[in-house]
């Protein structure tokens, strides 16, 4: 039984210094792969850079360990501690993990994950009866299997603690690493707009609404099969002059607002041949709207005598009643540019966001412009990279182009989908020429959850998005393409009644 233990030791070492250099070859071969697949990978995203490295190094030095036949004991050892770890990373991959991303190379690249946990769980069990029963000695045979559970606890723990690390550094603590979870969204159909102006007011009972700025006292309605556009005249009842007439949907209503002009229209999609709504914003000029209810409004504003953003809690219940925040965006009087971004509202859960475009925080505000919670993107820039120069008129102007961390955001049902303007770690250069990258978070935990590719359109970039319950919308140039929502991001939608 001895010397068939023996020899099987020696057959398992050549298997495993097979395995291992031919697996340390393949990862050198195609580095820059095998650590953009750590990168994605959902258990050590956040240590690709020094695993990437570490694995290579340690399958080589166990290889070399197992030809020598004086320590070759050592190497088994070793081979059983490592496939120990390569197991309960599969195990961690396809039982805890939120996707299951693509394998990291070498002989099990080919393999499916089920295939790779057989695979590994056969070596496991190989390294372990051959580092334990090889050799003449019967007097350690405990001692041995007691270092072998030692080493099998060491290494199951390490891989678990990376794990939860890692998932903590990538959703809370981000070091500009990004996820790809496979095909969060598909391409399910386009339709020709005809021209590139058109932007997303909202969507209801499954039709999509757009406005277009050339037409502002019409919408159009796109039905849910994207076959038919139907133009909506819109009859505002006033004579305002207008400059820039926007329209946005919530909750079935149809708001309109000009910040140019102190009134907001209102009025029930189900009636929209009867005249708008006038409804008084008191003399407050804004740039920026979220309709809370008819009555309630965040208004984003400049205030001409500190030159600051500013966020104003608008209420219309009984007469107008502006309250303006002030310091909220910012506290210098740079013009606006440090506080600049976009003013978000989750019409599904009700909740209120502000996602600045040159820094990496988000803000949750409540109905009152008041700071609910703070959170990050995960890029490092937590403070704008601006320079602005103030002109003799007392007008300020950025003297020189500006790093933009996000270009466009939204929210929808517990997650914020920002459109990311700059490259993280390991990521292809060639990629980010072709698509636009959705990063996307968790508002319940703050967390970061994953990004997608967008594709181009020939060469238009995506210039609008939507997301409702199962389709994902954006527009790029004069096209408006629609992709199925994978329940990987669906998934983690709120559902709240």
């Amino acid at each position: 039984m001895k010397t068939l233990i023996n020899k099987l030791a020696i057959y398992a070492s050549y298997a495993f210094i097979l395995l291992f250099t031919y697996a340390a070859g393949s990862k050198m071969l195609d580095f820059e792969n095998f650590q953009v697949q750590l990168a994605q990978s959902p258990l050590l995203s956040a240590y690709a850079g020094f695993i990437s490295y570490a694995v290579i190094i340690i399958e080589v030095m166990i290889a070399g360990v197992l030809a020598d036949p004086k320590v070759r004991r050592i190497g088994l050892y070793a081979s059983f501690g490592l496939m120990v770890a390569f197991t309960v990373y599969i195990f961690l991959i396809l039982k805890y993990s939120d996707f299951v991303p693509c394998s990291c190379g070498g002989i099990l690249e080919k393999m499916g994950w089920t295939e790779h946990l057989i695979f590994n769980a056969v070596c496991v069990v190989l390294a372990l009866i051959t580092s334990v029963f090889m050799g003449k000695e019967r007097a350690h045979g405990w001692s041995r299997i007691a270092a072998a559970a030692l080493i099998a606890v060491f290494s199951a723990g390490s891989m678990v603690a990376l794990f939860l690390s890692s998932e903590y550094i990538m959703k809370k603590e981000n070091n500009f690493t990004r996820r790809f979870p496979h095909h969060p969204i598909l391409e399910e159909q386009s339709f020709d707009l005809g021209v590139n102006s058109f932007y997303f007011v909202g969507n209801h009972k499954g039709d999509l609404y757009l406005g277009n700025p050339s037409n502002p006292f019409r919408i159009f309605k796109l039905d849910s099969l994207m076959q038919k556009m139907d133009t909506i005249n819109l009859n505002p009842g006033s004579n305002f002059r207008f400059k820039n007439l926007r329209y946005c949907i919530v909750q079935g209503n149809l708001y309109g607002f000009d910040g140019t002009v102190p009134v907001i229209y209102s009025q029930s999609l189900d009636s929209l041949s009867m005249p708008l709504v006038v409804r008084s914003s008191n003399q407050v000029y804004f740039d920026q709207l979220v309709a809370v209810s008819p009555s309630q409004y965040l208004l984003r504003v400049e205030d001409y005598a500190s030159k600051r953003l500013g966020i104003a809690s608008l209420s219309l219940l009984e007469k107008p009643q502006v309250a303006i925040n002030q310091t909220l965006l910012s506290n210098k009087a740079d013009g606006g540019f440090e506080g600049d971004g976009k003013l978000l509202y989750d019409t599904a859960l009700g909740d209120i966001y502000y996602m600045f475009y040159y820094k990496n925080t988000i803000l949750k505000l409540n109905a009152s412009a008041k700071i609910v919670r703070k959170m990050k993107t995960i890029d490092p820039y937590d403070k704008p990279a601006l320079k602005v120069k103030k002109l003799k008129d007392g007008r300020s102007k950025m003297n020189q182009p500006s790093l933009l961390i996000n270009r466009n955001m939204m929210a929808y049902k517990g997650l914020l989908f920002n459109h990311a303007n700059l490259i993280g770690k390991y990521e292809s250069k060639d990629l980010w020429k072709k698509n636009s990258v959705i990063d996307v978070y968790m508002t319940s935990s703050g967390g970061y959850w994953g990004s997608f590719y967008v594709q181009h359109r020939k060469k238009n970039k995506m210039s609008q998005m939507l997301m409702t319950d199962h389709y994902f919308y954006i527009i790029s140039g004069n096209e408006i393409v629609r992709y199925r929502c994978a329940q990987t991001l669906t998934s983690s939608f709120i559902q709240r009644e």
